[in-house]
């Protein structure tokens, strides 16, 4: 803050191919952007596995025309880490309840579980929705 102004908040986004390389590449570029926010590695390692879900969820369950993108954002504001991870689907994520045999399902629960805050709303262009979680940084100065 120089003249009672908080700063700007941090904001980039990513426009990735709907595709299963994209879930990895996303993880990689939250790290690298993560470091240059300088980040605190334990939200860091929070961050990631949730991004990963919430990529591998629009790239499985986004059942839209080929060639669409994923989009990933990362806004950093108020001592708070929102991740957004977009796409065109307009179908709301639903949490389910796993049963021990099923191999998927668990997603959003983690997500529930671990983020501070967590949800879902349309994009405000009318195409498809954003699905967003939300990480309290720890007091004291981040980059």
């Amino acid at each position: 803050m120089v003249d009672g102004t908080p700063p700007p908040p941090k904001d980039i986004e990513w426009r990735l191919p709907r595709h299963s390389r994209s879930v990895g590449r996303s993880r990689e570029l939250l790290r690298e952007q993560a470091r240059s926010w300088k980040i605190p590695d334990g939200v860091v390692e929070t961050a990631v596995p949730l991004l990963s879900d919430l990529m591998t969820n629009a790239r499985t369950h986004a059942r839209v025309s080929p060639g669409r993108e994923l989009r990933a954002r990362c806004i950093l504001r108020d001592g708070v880490l929102r991740v957004e991870v977009s796409d065109a689907s307009g179908e709301l994520p639903k949490p389910r309840i796993a049963s021990p045999e099923d191999e998927g399902g668990r997603g959003l629960a983690l997500v529930a579980a671990l983020a501070d805050e967590w949800g879902a709303h349309p994009r405000a262009c009318g195409i498809g929705k954003i699905v967003w979680f939300a990480l309290k940084l720890p007091a004291g100065p981040v980059g």
